[in-house]
């Protein structure tokens, strides 16, 4: 290992954790200063949090479709169910922190130095050489290092004239604490959290309405892929407003009222705010430590997790680079190889896969026609739709399909999109055979098992094939 022998890491979250793992591992000194819980809002109040509360949803959704098998309750061909919510949150809370206590533990274990506190650069001229640290407890450290990486995540950006509460207007991190399903929900905002929530309240028994400022929910993500999701939110009793910009969101006594940009206002007993966040990236020391962000607070960093500072790294939602755990966790990883002189493959996004946890799931990997066409508009594509499979048959899935993306000649896959229950499961050959750059032909020589879900992948590649030749 060269000289760079300590490391202070700002943040707890996956971004922050897994690079004080990989950084013990490999021998250096560790510190990591995280204000709220090591494993960020990733563990405590973001992705194991939501998806805890959609995995019951899901539940809900299996059971209330029963009847399409033949599976009756009481006799009358119908599934009564019930949620209790303060129940749900309780066991959705216990696991978020039984989660973050293994991960510290596994910091401590591995000799990492957690301290709970806030951090700030000291530094300048574009080099930092030591971080000022508030503790909890109310002190002040002074911690000397030869690399910093910056990993403080992001939280809910709220709007001026629709303030949260906690109690009828929320945000994404303030839901687990309802003790009493709400009634009439409103949620504001139709990108992956507006989705995800809007989807999981009306299959726990809340009537739903969405607002959407643009022309269809998930307006960011496949086309088919949304307008199969939308469809399926209508048929299950969502009200979905699209190109309806919320303008304020007020307390009416136990309602909550939003205005739209258009004059019209929607009513209901809650109101989920979800319209995006804004970077971790304030009191950081930053501007005087030479560290550069954009407009709208995002600290820049290249392939490599380096920022403008020649000693500090970033890594996460503060970067804004992409919002997903894997890529915060794999930028920490990036940075630390690099600055302790391991070779490092350069973070490459079009190699991520994601998904979205609706019902049914959508899961992305690679080029799709969202993010092909602009850069790379020479692709072949073949869609199959879920209800032809004979396994989602047996299943009682019907909405649904699987994409594949492929460049003509090569027939290598480019990349995918799958809509169905587990996609994100079923997502990881595709992510790969994009990996790996194989062909179609690769992927449908490999045997699959008949009857599955999987089997709509290969046969999805033997048509790209097909079409080939044609």
């Amino acid at each position: 290992m060269n000289h760079v022998t300590r490391i202070v890491i700002i943040g707890g979250g996956p971004g922050g954790y897994e690079a004080a793992l990989v950084a013990a591992r490999l021998g250096a000194r560790v510190t990591v200063v995280d204000r709220s819980g090591i494993g960020g809002a990733a563990v405590l109040t973001d992705c194991v949090p939501s998806k805890t509360l959609i995995a019951t949803a899901d539940v809900m959704t299996t059971i209330q479709d029963a009847p399409e098998l033949g599976v009756e309750v009481n006799g009358v061909g119908r599934c009564e169910t019930g949620v209790d919510l303060g129940r749900v949150n309780d066991r959705v809370l216990a696991l978020a922190e039984k989660q973050s206590e293994d991960i510290a533990e596994g910091l401590i274990k591995a000799g990492v130095e957690v301290i709970r506190g806030t951090g700030r650069l000291i530094g300048d001229g574009g080099t930092v050489r030591a971080v000022e640290v508030r503790t909890a407890e109310g002190g002040t450290l002074t911690m000397e290092a030869d690399t910093v990486l910056l990993a403080t995540g992001a939280r809910p950006r709220e709007l001026a004239a629709a303030k949260p509460d906690g109690e009828r207007i929320l945000t994404w991190t303030q839901v687990y604490g309802l003790r009493e399903l709400p009634r009439e929900l409103i949620v504001v905002g139709s990108g992956v959290t507006g989705a995800e929530f809007a989807g999981a309240y009306q299959a726990l028994g809340s009537q739903v309405t969405l607002v959407s400022s643009r022309d269809r929910v998930l307006p960011g993500e496949d086309q088919d892929a949304a307008q199969v999701l939308e469809e399926v939110f209508q048929r299950r009793g969502m009200t979905v407003l699209s190109r309806s910009r919320a303008s304020a969101a007020v307390r009416d006594g136990d309602r909550v009222v939003v205005s739209l940009e258009d004059g019209r206002t929607v009513t209901g007993t809650h109101c989920l705010m979800a319209v995006g966040s804004l970077p971790n990236t304030e009191d950081l020391g930053l501007a005087e430590a030479g560290v550069q962000t954009t407009p709208s607070g995002h600290i820049i960093v290249d392939r490599v997790s380096r920022t403008t500072a020649s000693n500090v790294y970033a890594a996460g939602d503060c970067t804004g680079l992409l919002a997903l755990a894997s890529v915060a966790a794999m930028q920490g990883r990036i940075a630390v190889y690099h600055a302790l002189g391991e070779a490092v493959w350069p973070i490459n996004l079009k190699r991520v896969s994601a998904n979205i946890f609706t019902s049914p799931e959508i899961a992305t990997v690679g080029r799709t026609t969202f993010n092909a066409e602009s850069d790379d508009p020479n692709f072949d594509v073949v869609k199959l739709p879920l209800d032809t499979n004979p396994r989602a048959k047996m299943l009682g899935f019907k909405d649904g399909f699987v994409k594949l993306y492929a460049r003509p000649g090569s027939g290598t896959v480019l990349g995918g999109v799958i809509v169905a229950p587990r996609a994100s499961e079923l997502i990881h050959s595709v992510s790969m055979a994009v990996d790996l750059h194989l062909s179609v032909d690769q992927v449908a020589a490999v045997f699959t098992v008949y009857p599955s879900l999987s089997g709509s992948v290969a046969e999805a590649a033997r048509r790209l094939h097909s079409d080939h030749e044609e």
